[in-house]
């Protein structure tokens, strides 16, 4: 099956140093996922959880991966990258096929 999300090197060097550092159990896989809709759009969702009924399972550079099958399409193409600058750091998603948004003048 094809793997619908790319994790970029700087987001697999974070997962995998949560992973080391934060004790998470071996049995875990990380879950990507979405949430909402409304008015807000779509929220992508990042965490550790157990394999659950009906789930996808991918491994992308050593790093088991879940997605429900529910939100497979949804996250097809999605980038998962991750932002560290002196204000915030964190996991960011992006998908490099929707256009940027141009306000108008």
């Amino acid at each position: 099956m094809l793997i619908p999300i790319i994790i970029t090197e700087k987001a697999q060097a974070e997962i995998k140093n949560i992973i080391a550092n934060k004790n998470i159990p071996s049995d875990y896989s990380l879950r990507v996922g979405v949430k909402g809709g409304g008015c807000g759009g779509m929220a992508y969702m990042l965490g550790f959880d157990k394999p659950k009924e009906g789930d996808q399972q991918f491994e992308v550079a050593d790093i088991p991966v879940l997605i429900e099958k529910k939100h497979y399409m949804f996250l097809m193409g999605m980038q998962v990258d991750f932002f560290e600058g002196n204000e915030a750091r964190g996991f960011t998603f992006i998908n490099p096929d929707v256009p940027k948004r141009h306000d108008a003048e």
